[in-house]
């Protein structure tokens, strides 16, 4: 996988790629990610960016002219599965969204800043608008990193233990289980019985259990609407017995 960031603070981005699952995506050749500074696409000798808005008001606004140069030269190398553009009105992001972007080959992301784009490169330019939650940041960047994470950490072979991501929270429509490691017993606080009993299907019962749990008290959103038909008969009928 390729993912292609267009911003105009690239400096940002250069910390969350060097280190960690990122890391050691990049290092396995599992997947790139490159970071394009908007500016050397900027226009005049200043390689200005951003105007003022047409009818007034606060704020800049990016120009459609370097985003587009931009885009036109990436794309003249190869194709996009997607344009995405991160912006507070977008769709929210998720897990099921990260699943699908991970099956993906090529993506553009673009890191809106200052009071937006110009509308026209989300009208003509852009395939996908993604929003990681209901708060303003100064800069697409930041929720660029977020969404690069949780797409490229899918991947087959970036995680040592690939069914690690299959049991994270909201892969099935529940949040995770609490997870415990040694000491088995620490000062009387102790790790559940169960856990220790090497009795897998008591153990995944405990986890299934745990997980549903969870789920209700802290989102009961997702009990209502983000799990499968199949696994909510299985939830009721396991908090029947």
């Amino acid at each position: 996988m390729r993912i292609d960031i267009i911003t105009v603070l690239p400096g940002l981005l250069e910390g969350p790629f060097s280190h960690s699952i990122l890391k050691r995506a990049e290092d396995k050749g599992l997947a790139e990610v490159r970071l394009h500074d908007l500016r050397k696409y900027g226009i005049g000798k200043q390689r200005n960016v951003d105007d003022y808005a047409f009818g007034g008001g606060a704020g800049m606004v990016m120009m459609i002219e370097p985003i587009i140069n931009c885009m036109t030269d990436l794309k003249s190398q190869r194709q996009y599965d997607e344009v995405i553009y991160m912006t507070p009105d977008g769709d929210s992001f998720n897990q099921s969204m990260a699943n699908k972007l991970s099956l993906k080959k090529n993506l553009i992301i673009l890191c809106g800043h200052y009071k937006g784009v110009d509308e026209r490169v989300r009208e003509h330019l852009i395939t996908r608008e993604i929003s990681i939650g209901d708060f303003v940041l100064s800069g697409g960047e930041l929720a660029a990193a977020v969404v690069t994470d949780a797409i490229i950490r899918l991947l087959p072979g970036v995680l040592n233990d690939e069914t690690s991501a299959l049991t994270d929270s909201f892969q099935d429509g529940l949040l995770a289980p609490p997870v415990y490691t040694r000491p088995a017993d620490f000062d009387g606080w102790k790790v559940p019985e169960v856990l220790l009993s090497g009795h897998a299907a008591n153990i995944e019962s405990w986890r299934f259990e745990q997980s549903v749990r969870r789920t209700r008290e802290r989102r009961p959103d997702l009990i209502a609407g983000g799990i499968s038909a199949e696994k909510g008969d299985n939830i009721e009928e396991r908090n029947d017995n």
